[in-house]
């Protein structure tokens, strides 16, 4: 009797359960076909770029990660040159991949620190003890005299994935052998201290100052600040003041016995090198 029932459910149902079959088969296939008609190839420079880009995701070119960046520069050329880290080869690389022309490549930029003030040097109104940021402590104007000076609590460092950010003495100082040139510091600097700078030469001679106080209170403030004497600018026409401030332009920059002068008459000290040791 149960085999006679499941003989009859059979019968009764085996054309049903063979058209459900049919049907997914052809709605398998059609998305099939669909899928291979409509499937957009990914160029294959995009996972040639990513593979030259250093893919540590620092966000440096301005793109979440490596990945979007790739992306967006086989699409539109210009954008060659973002990856900082990468620097010069991997520019040269990506160049490559997407068959475009360079022209000579610029000297690589690194950051430079405009203050040269540690502890010593520095004149404190009183004792900060906020939460230990530069940029909580930029937002008092009651705890360092000079507004222009570094704050010391590494904001910079804590930007640094590549560890070339170190406070030392209370100051701001890059490891030049792990700097890649990534920005991330001068993102990070609420003072905006932090410049971007061309080192055509290992060492690159700097102001080490970023203060537009008179040079009477500059003085009074920092014993190592720049108080716009002008004496620099006699040496050599790189030099420039203005607001009470020496400038390098650093395109005019090259190692001679006038910037070495300019060096030694600067009556703060204020000029110095900064870059790799050598």
């Amino acid at each position: 009797m149960i085999l006679a029932d499941i003989i009859t459910l059979w019968n009764s149902s085996w054309p049903a359960g063979v058209t459900m079959l049919v049907l997914g088969v052809g709605f398998a296939l059609v998305l099939l076909i669909a899928s291979i008609k409509l499937k957009v190839e990914q160029d294959e420079r995009i996972d040639k770029t990513l593979a030259a880009l250093p893919n540590i995701n620092c966000g440096a070119c301005g793109f979440a990660g490596c990945q979007d960046y790739a992306k967006m520069v086989v699409a539109d050329p210009t954008l060659l040159g973002k990856c900082f880290p990468g620097g010069v080869k991997t520019k040269e690389k990506i160049a490559e991949i997407l068959n475009l022309q360079i022209s000579e490549d610029s000297a690589p930029k690194r950051p430079i620190v405009h203050c040269a003030g540690q502890t010593e040097d520095k004149t404190l109104f009183a004792k900060y003890d906020g939460i230990p940021t530069c940029t909580s402590a930029n937002a008092l104007s009651n705890v360092q005299a000079c507004k222009f000076g570094c704050l010391s609590f590494g904001d910079c460092v804590a930007s640094c994935k590549f560890g070339a950010m170190k406070i030392i003495d209370g100051l701001a100082t890059v490891d030049y052998e792990k700097c890649t040139g990534c920005t991330a510091c001068v993102k990070a600097c609420p003072r905006g201290i932090i410049e971007m700078v061309p080192f055509a030469y290992d060492k690159m001679m700097t102001v080490a100052c970023r203060s537009v106080e008179s040079g009477k209170d500059t003085k009074a403030f920092c014993k190592v600040g720049c108080i716009g004497c002008k004496l620099c600018t006699k040496q050599s026409e790189a030099f420039v003041v203005n607001n009470n401030l020496a400038k390098l332009d650093y395109a005019k920059y090259q190692p001679s016995e006038a910037f070495e002068t300019a060096m030694n008459k600067c009556p703060t000290k204020v000029i110095v090198y900064r870059g790799k040791k050598i």
